[in-house]
């Protein structure tokens, strides 16, 4: 059962083509994987499913309902979260904070609600804080939730911007580029979160990644791109064996990888 159809999707940016004519159906409860060389479009393509870009042609489907035309806000809350492929966290805030701000676009409490510390608002930022923590605790951050973003190693920052992701409840979660800057220890600990995630929250995981060991273990559907076409799309030993993706991007040394 799909969750998420892509139809012919395009963006250009003046002269330039970013992707074009991209179709791919995800299924839910499923790890997927976009790969290929860097300027193949995988951000762009990201970012038109987030709502930062809107496409110039081409349908977006999240359980059969349209999100073209949506901002990013009412995409989240529609069920689509997402990490970045640059560490984008709320530095000089608490790792608590951090993870209570990725709920936003759920809570109830207005602005009067706030102004007049209301006894609903004061249940709902408890229950907020509860979650994060919880959440924190999921990820093995719990014992730094006071601790600055910025004071954080690289890795701890990774894991606490997906924590982040989560808080907001989401049905599908786009990981750019997870295991980024990652030591070996650190990214077989993500790939073991990864799927304890997509199991424990029932989620749907779309994940742009060059670290072919990790795609290769994790993925169960794989869609490749090359200068912003998708030229396969397979299981992992399909891909592995795609002549037109070892031309591309894999090289025949990285083929074995995994």
């Amino acid at each position: 059962m799909s969750i998420l159809e892509v139809q012919n999707l395009s963006k250009k940016f003046g002269g330039l083509t970013a992707n074009q004519d991209v179709s791919m159906t995800v299924e839910k409860n499923s790890i997927t994987a976009v790969i290929g060389p860097n300027g193949a479009g995988k951000t762009t393509f990201f970012n038109m499913i987030t709502g930062v870009y809107q496409p110039t042609s081409g349908i977006i489907l999240l359980e059969n309902e349209k999100l073209n035309g949506l901002k990013p806000h009412v995409v989240c809350q529609r069920g689509i979260s997402r990490t970045f492929q640059n560490i984008r966290l709320f530095n000089e805030m608490t790792v608590l904070e951090n993870v209570m701000v990725g709920m936003h676009t759920h809570l109830k409490a207005g602005l009067f609600g706030i102004l007049f510390n209301l006894p609903t608002t004061r249940k709902e930022e408890l229950a907020t804080e509860i979650k994060a923590y919880q959440l924190l605790e999921y990820v093995g951050l719990d014992s730094f939730l006071n601790e600055k973003a910025c004071n954080l190693s690289y890795g701890a920052q990774r894991r606490l911007e997906i924590a982040r992701a989560i808080a907001a409840s989401p049905k599908i979660l786009l990981l750019d580029e997870p295991a980024a800057g990652m030591n070996p220890k650190e990214t077989k600990e993500l790939t073991q979160l990864i799927k304890k995630m997509r199991d424990e929250f029932n989620l749907t995981v779309l994940l742009i990644e060059h670290d072919m060991k990790l795609v290769m273990e994790i993925s169960e559907q794989i869609f490749v791109l090359d200068h912003g076409e998708k030229i396969a799309e397979g299981k992992p030993e399909d891909i592995r064996n795609n002549p037109k993706v070892i031309e591309a991007y894999l090289g025949s040394g990285a083929v074995h990888a995994g």
